[in-house]
């Protein structure tokens, strides 16, 4: 045998537990849940989630031995709270504003989208706050930001979160940010 070289078992062994490795490191990271997405069917429980947090649903999926999926329901403009339905099958999913699903074991993902932090509040230095038509979302938000010269960043709750219809805050300070539910900020300036 030259020297630096490994006998062929040896490099097979070493290949086979790389791949083995690998296999294994794949299977143990978390499908995800999915914003946008709703999973409708196979529903066998759900109840109301006072936090407002898609991710208390995805907890609870895990903690249920009977539960292969679950969706989580934004709440209602009719002041309804946010719903978590938990399911005994794994449904298709289908695009859905309404809603985050996912499979057992998942996390969540957010939209990821330039200049805008999902899940995130950004509370105080506000210059004013208003009231949003029904169907505008972060983006009128963040255009009446960025056309008033004082405002720095914006902060949108989805209906349901801070009163019954979606709000806009528009902020003259820059404060940093907190991770909570139904919220997205910005900074424009």
């Amino acid at each position: 045998m030259g020297k630096g070289r490994l006998p062929g078992a040896v490099m097979a062994s070493v290949a086979a537990c790389t791949v083995a490795l690998l296999t294994f490191a794949l299977a143990c990271l978390p499908a995800r849940g999915q914003s946008a997405f709703d999973r409708p069917g196979g529903d066998y429980f759900n109840a109301p989630v006072t936090s407002g947090d898609p991710e208390d649903c995805a907890l609870q999926c895990e903690r249920d031995r009977r539960c292969r999926s679950w969706s989580f329901s934004y709440p209602d403009v009719e002041g309804g709270s946010a719903v978590c339905w938990l399911k005994n099958t794994v449904p298709p999913r289908v695009p859905g504003n309404c809603c985050i699903s996912g499979v057992r074991g998942a996390g969540v993902i957010e939209p990821r989208i330039e200049g805008v932090e999902t899940s995130i509040d950004r509370p105080g230095g506000d210059l004013r706050n208003f009231e949003l038509k029904a169907g505008e979302g972060e983006d009128a938000c963040k255009a009446a930001c960025t056309a008033d010269n004082k405002c720095r960043a914006f902060t949108y709750a989805r209906p349901g979160y801070t009163g019954r219809e979606a709000r806009c805050f528009l902020k003259k300070e820059i404060k940093p940010p907190r991770r909570k539910a139904g919220f997205t900020s910005g900074v424009v300036r």
